[in-house]
């Protein structure tokens, strides 16, 4: 007597090419987006104005998508995670159109804080499928392709800003995603048939509000004081205080939610404490080189924004390279030292960047933007597996999204905080069309993210030691 037929595990398994597929076409919307709005940066503010005001376009779209994460999260578990990725997708759209057809600098980050709520359902949710429809065996194999779309994003994506921007055409970087955002969409709708396993949650409503509205309050005061208002003024005392006020009760809220949107009980353990503060700093980095570097360039040497594109492309491709050749270091001398050399790496090329950027040169930005990605791509990984490996499966989701949450908001906050600097010292100059204070100003920058370099290698080297560094030191 033969066993009978799973016809639905036969339709899944047939399906889960064009799912993949799909899953690959949205990552790699999210992924392109991240970095194919930097180098179209001076094209924009030509058009809309507001050079002061465009790194809230980085911020209102990292914030969005590390608040939301955890909400969609937890939603996928009550409502099924096809209906919530083909809501991010839609979101993910709909902010795209918006965006392309903005008429001002306000406008278009209004409709950037649409795009990020998208992609905060998008990128957890395709990797959340995965988990779903392949086995523990098949994941390695099917995640390096994931991953994979996000190597190549990080190329293209620059690229293709600086040309749509060197055609004088930057509304595209945003209507391109439309007939992608519909074929991933429709690929869904089509082939995942979705078998829900669902258990009900109780949404931390009250954490999602006062941590959006603590961020907020800090990156409005970061970006908008000595611009919109001195930085000795009621407005900027309004905004530092209420995000202070916010982020204090959200930690009190936090502490007895059933579910906590952002567990902070597990800071309190060393490993996962210092691994969340390696992943702040990674996320400041990353964003401080890739939002700025592009302006830089083409307003110091007035280059074609294709080339600022391309040496700002070293960063995110040498990333890649590094994490897929990682695993074998850590599993020979330990997490915390591979961290520690990652961190090593990119506190350098920091470094040299900050004491050369006085004299632009792209070759020399592509040279050092590939090794401060390596040496993060070295650190990033093995922070994450290491916080993973110290917990069970009952808290890996959580430990594994405050990592996530952390990147995103040190980007978010990152941002800021470099944007700050960089209006200060422009507001005291001759203005964002004169390359000497382009130049000044970005020296600023640079020179704080190498302080953030150094305060994230020192949060590296505070990571308790691990078994394979017991046992061989």
């Amino acid at each position: 007597m033969t066993a009978p037929v799973d016809r639905a595990s036969i339709g899944l398994r047939s399906a889960r090419g064009p799912i993949l597929g799909a899953l690959m076409l949205a990552t790699g919307l999210i992924a392109i987006d991240a970095t194919i709005l930097a180098t179209a940066v001076p094209s924009i503010v030509r058009d809309l104005g507001s050079y002061q005001q465009f790194p809230w376009l980085f911020s209102v779209y990292l914030l969005a998508q590390a608040v939301s994460v955890p909400i969609y999260s937890r939603f996928a578990d009550t409502v099924g995670r096809k209906p919530i990725i083909l809501l991010g997708i839609a979101l993910f759209l709909l902010g795209s159109v918006l965006c392309g057809f903005a008429w001002s600098m306000p406008a278009l980050i209004l409709f950037r804080l649409i795009q990020g709520l998208g992609a905060g359902a998008v990128a957890p949710m395709a990797m959340t499928i995965v988990g779903d429809i392949y086995t523990v065996a098949e994941r390695a194999k099917v995640q390096g392709y994931i991953a994979s779309v996000w190597a190549i994003s990080s190329v293209v994506g620059p690229a293709l800003g600086g040309i749509f921007a060197q055609l004088d055409a930057w509304r595209w970087i945003f209507w391109v995603n439309i007939p992608l955002c519909l074929i991933a969409a429709w690929m869904l709708q089509l082939k995942y048939k979705e078998e829900k396993q669902t258990r009900r949650h109780r949404i931390d409503y009250a954490g999602a509000v006062l941590l959006t509205i603590g961020l907020t309050g800090l990156i409005l005061g970061m970006l908008e004081g000595g611009n919109a208002w001195d930085w000795i003024s009621v407005p900027s005392a309004l905004c530092f205080g209420v995000g202070v006020v916010a982020l204090a009760f959200f930690a009190m809220v936090e502490r007895r939610a059933a579910e906590p949107i952002v567990d902070l009980r597990l800071a309190a353990r060393p490993l996962i404490l210092t691994t969340t503060l390696v992943s702040l700093g990674v996320g400041a980095l990353m964003i401080g080189v890739t939002s700025f570097a592009p302006a830089y360039l083409e307003g110091s040497l007035g280059i074609a924004p294709l080339l600022s594109g391309l040496a700002v492309a070293a960063l995110t491709l040498g990333w890649p390279i590094a994490a897929a050749n990682v695993g074998r270091l850590y599993l020979r001398i330990g997490f915390r030292r591979t961290t520690l050399i990652g961190m090593s790496i990119a506190t350098f090329a920091a470094t040299v960047l900050a004491a050369v950027s006085s004299w632009p040169n792209p070759f020399v930005m592509s040279v050092i933007a590939f090794v401060l990605g390596f040496g993060l791509g070295w650190s990033a990984a093995p922070t994450l597996i290491a916080a993973q490996s110290s917990v069970g499966w009952g808290e890996r989701g959580a430990v594994t999204g405050m990592n996530a949450f952390a990147r995103s908001a040190g980007s978010a906050v990152g941002v800021a905080v470099f944007g700050a600097i960089s209006n200060a010292v422009i507001a005291q100059g001759a203005g964002a069309d004169d390359p000497e204070t382009i130049i000044h100003a970005s020296v600023w920058v640079f020179v704080a993210v190498a302080a953030t370099a150094m305060l994230t290698l020192l949060a590296a080297a505070f990571m308790p030691r691990d078994h394979v560094e017991e046992h061989s030191g």
